[in-house]
């Protein structure tokens, strides 16, 4: 019978020591897990994800651990066409971008996306305060 303290314990209590042991260990390794691994899109609210064919979309990831990452609450940007062509000479004019809601176009999607991890080249927070940011929350407030 093992011995502490020169007491002798029942086996049922080694047992449910080691029981208890393994799952606190299980817990800690979990919780580091999400801590550390996990919170890669949990840090900010809004993720920019730059495709392999130029297109950036702007929205909230999940699953990133997947074949494929999901996108939600979408946005992108939009090349606004001036309605003149530049004269040689003027001044270069910047270009107008529009932030675009995923789902109001003509083929109706759904504001969800799963994305081939094959086909993001990088994902990159976006700060709370940044001009996207700001537009969507904008745009939310319209809503």
């Amino acid at each position: 019978m093992p011995q502490k303290d020169g007491i002798a314990m029942p086996k049922a209590n080694t047992k449910k020591i080691g029981l208890l042991i393994l799952i606190i260990i299980i817990v800690l390794v979990t919780a580091f897990y999400f801590l550390i691994y996990r919170r890669g899109f949990s840090q900010a609210d809004y993720q920019a994800v730059f495709l392999s064919n130029g297109q950036v979309y702007f929205g909230k990831l999940t699953n990133k651990n997947a074949g494929y990452v999901v996108m939600k609450d979408i946005y992108y940007l939009q090349l606004k066409r001036p309605l003149q062509e530049q004269k040689p000479g003027e001044p270069a004019q910047q270009p107008d971008l529009t932030l675009i809601k995923l789902g109001n176009e003509l083929h109706g999607p759904l504001d969800r996306m799963e994305i081939n991890k094959n086909h993001v080249l990088f994902v990159e927070e976006l700060k709370d305060d940044s001009k996207v940011v700001t537009a969507i929350m904008e745009y939310k407030a319209q809503q």
